[in-house]
């Protein structure tokens, strides 16, 4: 797949942006376990033309992660517009516009998804900031604001159109927020339409290898976007890379080098952070991870682990829990 310039290979898988998840250090262990392309977390386009420190720290870019696409939402144009040229001088390999986080606090404000709503605005922004943008711009997107606006298809051509260099799409619409199953029929529609000439990424409940493989397979999408499947296990790219690449072999990784990962997680938040924040940022990697499954009576020691204030703490309940773990095979 090659999105402007940028060659990504064959059937390449793209790390989602996730507020609070995809964040430079998750971003990089991604991009070693196999992910072709990763993205920032969405940055809101009036912090960022205010600089607003946090939202700065955001977009730094480490260069072994690249390419890196750099995520912006808002509704304003020439907030937009005004973004996209801040947000180009990082040099990021590309700019991504979001028109598909649910969330209230975006979506109420008509921005996100909200923007679903005003398609004619939507396009509006989209070919000012093809215009502002030094870097190729690409957007994501859900099928509509709700089943009675499944929009995605006649929106996709006007969108190429726009100038965008590919096109992400979440199989939800904005209603549905994460619930249910994700909806791949009109996203293989638009990938089926002869007018399409842009690369297509699907995006939407991708949690397995074969989940992959059908998704390119089934629906001959482009691309595909491994959002939550992710939290927790950035481990899980090697075996979906495996899955759709003959040449790829995975890492066979142990219970316990899966651990350290989490630990390297918890410790490059705390690097970035400080010890407090860089603990609450990285709860959520371990709630999430799969590794803790199955352990017996694991409760006690859960609420422990997610309730460490410090870092000694945390380190002494997963020294308790590394013992309880499954003996397997690096």
């Amino acid at each position: 797949m090659q999105i402007s310039t940028l060659d990504l290979g064959s059937r390449p898988l793209l790390l989602a942006p996730m507020e609070d998840v995809s964040d430079a250090p998750f971003r990089l262990l991604c991009k070693q376990f196999g992910a072709s392309l990763v993205y920032t977390e969405f940055i809101s386009a009036d912090a960022l033309v205010r600089y607003v420190p946090s939202t700065m720290r955001k977009m730094r870019i480490d260069p072994a992660e690249r390419p890196v696409a750099i995520q912006i939402y808002g509704r304003d144009v020439e907030t937009m517009c005004e973004a996209a040229r801040i947000a180009c001088q990082l040099e990021p390999d590309l700019l991504d516009l979001n028109f598909g986080c649910p969330v209230k606090r975006v979506a109420g404000k008509g921005a996100g998804s909200g923007m679903l709503r005003e398609p004619e605005l939507l396009l509006e922004i989209t070919a000012a900031v093809v215009a502002a943008a030094n870097c190729p711009v690409t957007v994501k997107t859900r099928l509509g604001w709700d089943h009675n606006s499944l929009i995605i298809t006649e929106l996709a051509p006007r969108l190429q159109a726009c100038g965008i260099a590919a096109l992400t799409i979440h199989g939800r619409t904005r209603s549905d927020m994460y619930k249910g199953s994700a909806d791949w029929t009109l996203i293989g529609e638009v990938r089926s339409n002869p007018e399409i000439q842009i690369p297509i990424i699907g995006n939407g409940d991708i949690t397995t290898g074969e989940e992959v493989r059908h998704a390119f397979d089934t629906y001959g999408v482009d691309g595909v976007m491994v959002g939550r499947a992710a939290i927790g296990q950035p481990w899980i790219f090697g075996e979906m890379r495996a899955a759709v690449d003959p040449t790829f072999t995975a890492p066979k990784l142990s219970s316990q080098q899966q651990l350290e990962i989490l630990k390297e997680i918890v410790h490059k938040n705390i690097e970035k952070l400080d010890e407090r924040r860089g603990i609450l940022h990285s709860r959520r990697h371990l709630a999430a991870t799969p590794l803790f499954k199955g352990i017996p009576n694991f409760r006690a020691l859960r609420i422990a682990m997610l309730q460490a204030p410090t870092l000694a703490d945390l380190d002494d309940v997963l020294a308790q829990v590394e013992p309880l773990l499954p003996q397997t095979e690096g």
